[in-house]
């Protein structure tokens, strides 16, 4: 069933486990990542960015499609249609459209600029009863064109923001989108530990969550992640399932060329990602 983030953001920040976020491209991914999380009673939330949202024609698209697989499928695990990254614009506009979830990028204005916009857009949000999560400090690597370098956020700002009365915060800790270089130093715990002082039971938010070693993802957890963005690696595992149907001649047997038969071993190979990843963040039968 489709829900607000809140309450399984307040769960998961008091149980010590955090809620995958995977993004969706299609129908494929939408249909695979719930398929898990309905196989492993887990509560997820479904990331749309701005692009993925104009590439599958419009927020009201998406919005439709995965109100009605939800319950095509009889999912009864509580999932979250999230915008990912969002601009002022954007988030309205996934307001009007009915997701269930917001996410407000104010990081690259003034901290000012950011606090009022995320005040309007909370105030929306409550009377619609939708969560929105901020975003302190940009997060590096590359998100629908935008390039950061992986900055630390400032706990002061932090808390400022998380004042406001959002329902999660992402606050950069070293962490990237994308594939992460060979000489990235790692999450910045010490940066970590600063922000959940000022902000002591805010859900706080892992950008980039591919490519960071689960050790670093399992340490983060407990002193405060909450939820954990997925991408890359589900768009890896995709690529390169696929990639292997092809090369071993698979599209010329039979009808190997149709669609459903093609993508179906990049399906799988999102699923073993989510199945991955729902035992690493401890969601699984947490719904």
């Amino acid at each position: 069933m489709l829900v607000s983030a809140k309450e399984m953001m307040q769960k998961a920040r008091e149980g010590h486990y955090a809620v995958g976020q995977f993004n969706i491209n299609n129908l494929e991914w939408t249909k695979s990542i719930l398929q898990v999380a309905q196989e492993m009673n887990s509560p997820v939330i479904l990331g749309v960015s701005e692009g993925a949202g104009k590439y599958m024609t419009g927020f009201k698209t998406v919005a439709a499609m995965v109100k009605t697989m939800d319950e095509t499928l009889g999912i009864t695990v509580p999932v979250a249609l999230h915008l990912d990254h969002g601009t002022y614009d954007g988030a309205k506009a996934c307001i009007e459209a009915g997701f269930t979830s917001i996410m407000f990028d104010g990081s690259a204005l003034p901290i000012d600029e950011n606090v009022a916009k995320t005040t309007e857009l909370r105030q929306i949000c409550n009377e619609k009863g939708i969560s929105l999560e901020a975003e302190v400090g940009a997060i590096g690597g590359e998100e629908d064109g935008v390039v950061g370098m992986g900055e630390c956020a400032d706990p002061d700002e932090c808390r400022r923001v998380a004042d406001l009365g959002v329902d999660m915060l992402a606050a950069g800790i070293g962490n990237i989108h994308g594939v992460y270089p060979e000489n990235w130093p790692g999450l910045s715990f010490e940066t970590l530990e600063k922000i959940v002082e000022k902000v002591p039971d805010m859900p706080l938010v892992l950008h980039g969550g591919t490519g960071i070693p689960s050790e670093q993802v399992k340490k983060a957890i407990p002193m405060g992640v909450s939820k954990v963005n997925v991408n890359t690696e589900c768009q890896l595992a995709f690529a390169k399932a696929t990639r292997e149907y092809i090369e071993n001649g698979k599209d010329k047997e039979g009808k190997g060329f149709d669609p459903r038969k093609l993508l179906a071993p990049g399906c799988e190979g999102i699923k073993e990602v989510v199945r991955e990843k729902i035992e690493m963040f401890g969601s699984k039968d947490r719904a």
